[in-house]
């Protein structure tokens, strides 16, 4: 009965998509600003001179005489004083209303853009009409397009988020308006985050300004089997397991997976680092266990890694509160994580032995999820020969920090139309959490002076070593 009763609700169906572009508005920034100008301008003039504007209502003399008289009557030059004033306060207001919601300001302009957009591209249907003569009943052979309808898209913005809605209308420029990605992350500077049918509509979601969501080391948390790396950008490895990060020399990967050792020591996880050139993260020998950059050392650690994983098959399945479909996180067992820096400088140094490391980090990407067991795989560039074989689609959070060619975007996130842009910022580059949306991304900020080693013996607790 209830479900009955909801179908007759008329407003179930209405959603507020925001406000709906229009053709006039292409000129949107200037006739707010104009109407704006206009309207405190007068209103001054209006409580300076309300006296003598209610004289000439309440004057019983014909309009002509009291026009007339008022202007014989008006001192000019205080009325231009007077104007001056007026114009100058209208531009401080308009100034300070700038200053103060600057979120409005930019959704005027966004909204001029789409419309411009539309019109440009002729994204919309005209008419052509006879138009009259001075003379109506002379005839005319003068014509004028009308706009008859004009594309529906609606825009909002929300949290820091753009949603725009494109209506599918099935008409001779749909295609175009299905893939508008491109378009509008270039022209509104802002990243993709969704994109989604819904209701005859297809759904752009957009975030802007993207470096404000940048977070510091601090605020990074892991909690839940997910892990925040952005405002708006989380790891869910209980979900969308393993991730892949490719960089330069410079890009921020080092201080990246730093962080996410830092944070992940904060949980009950078990970590097992690999460090082939012994550099930054071999370093973390003095406080971790399980550090490694000998290769020997490293291919029995990765062996162990994957004996653990195997054994926590037949464990959990032994378990009173297993069920089948649920994870171990579920049973209350940590996850394991395999953090292994420059996997393809090691593949490329250990030579023959590289096939039997692929064969264990193939089996661990494709069986680890449901057991806890995770890796985080660096690299400068993900290079097929050592991740092929469906290694590299099974990394569902990819990583590409720093400057990196087509090329090396064509490998990490494979093909897109994706328009790839440089900015010299450390820690900046573009990540997919999962969703195949490319978006910008921007490392967690660790502050000048932060000492990993001395932090991670502050709350690190000695964990059994690898057997």
């Amino acid at each position: 009965m209830s479900e009955w009763l909801q179908r007759l609700n008329p407003f179930q169906h209405l959603k507020n998509r925001g406000k709906r572009i229009r053709y006039k508005d292409q000129h949107l920034l200037f006739s707010t600003f104009l109407f704006i100008l206009v309207s405190i301008y007068f209103g001054v003039l209006t409580l300076v001179y309300y006296q003598k504007i209610q004289e000439f209502f309440r004057s019983t003399m014909p309009i002509t005489e009291r026009m007339n008289r008022t202007i014989e009557s008006t001192d000019w030059i205080r009325f231009g004083v007077i104007s001056f004033i007026s114009i100058l306060s209208c531009w401080v207001i308009i100034y300070l209303l700038y200053v103060s919601f600057p979120d409005k300001y930019r959704q005027l302009i966004h909204r001029q853009k789409i419309a411009r957009m539309i019109i440009q591209n002729r994204w919309y249907e005209v008419e052509t009409i006879q138009s009259e003569g001075f003379f109506k009943d002379l005839s005319s052979n003068r014509s004028k397009e009308k706009v008859s309808y004009f594309q529906k898209i609606f825009y909002k913005m929300v949290n820091g988020y753009l949603i725009i809605s494109v209506e599918i209308s099935l008409n001779s420029y749909q295609d175009q308006l299905l893939h508008l990605e491109k378009k509008l992350e270039s022209g509104l500077y802002c990243e993709l985050v969704d994109k989604e049918l819904e209701d005859s509509y297809v759904v752009y979601t957009m975030l802007y300004d993207t470096i404000s969501n940048r977070i510091s080391i601090d605020q990074v948390e892991a909690k839940d089997g997910s892990l925040r790396l952005m405002e708006n950008v989380y790891w869910s490895y209980d979900d969308l397991p393993h991730m892949l990060i490719a960089g330069g020399t410079g890009g921020g990967k080092s201080y990246f997976i730093l962080t996410l050792i830092e944070t992940l020591l904060r949980t009950d996880a078990q970590l097992y680092i690999l460090d082939p050139k012994n550099s930054d993260l071999a370093d973390l020998a003095v406080v971790l266990p399980n550090v490694y950059y000998r290769k020997e050392e490293m291919m029995q650690a990765l062996e162990q890694f994957y004996e653990k994983m195997m054994e926590r098959t037949e464990t959990m399945k032994q378990m009173e509160n297993y069920r089948t479909g649920k994870n171990y996180a579920y049973l209350g067992l940590q996850p394991h994580f395999l953090i292994f820096d420059e996997y393809v400088a090691f593949m490329d140094m250990i030579g023959r032995d590289s096939a039997a490391v692929m064969n264990k980090i193939k089996q661990i990407v494709m069986l680890g999820r449901q057991m806890g067991f995770f890796i985080i795989l660096s690299c400068q560039r993900p290079d097929a020969k050592y991740l092929g074989d469906g290694i590299r689609d099974q990394f569902m959070f990819r990583v590409a920090l720093g400057r990196m060619s087509e090329l090396g975007y064509g490998m990490m996130f494979g093909e897109t139309n994706k328009d790839f842009f440089q900015k010299r910022i450390r820690g900046r580059g573009y990540v997919d959490s999962g969703n195949s949306v490319i978006s910008e991304f921007y490392t967690p900020l660790v502050p000048k002076g932060h000492d990993f080693i001395e932090t991670m013996k502050e709350f690190y607790q000695p964990e059994t070593e690898l057997e």
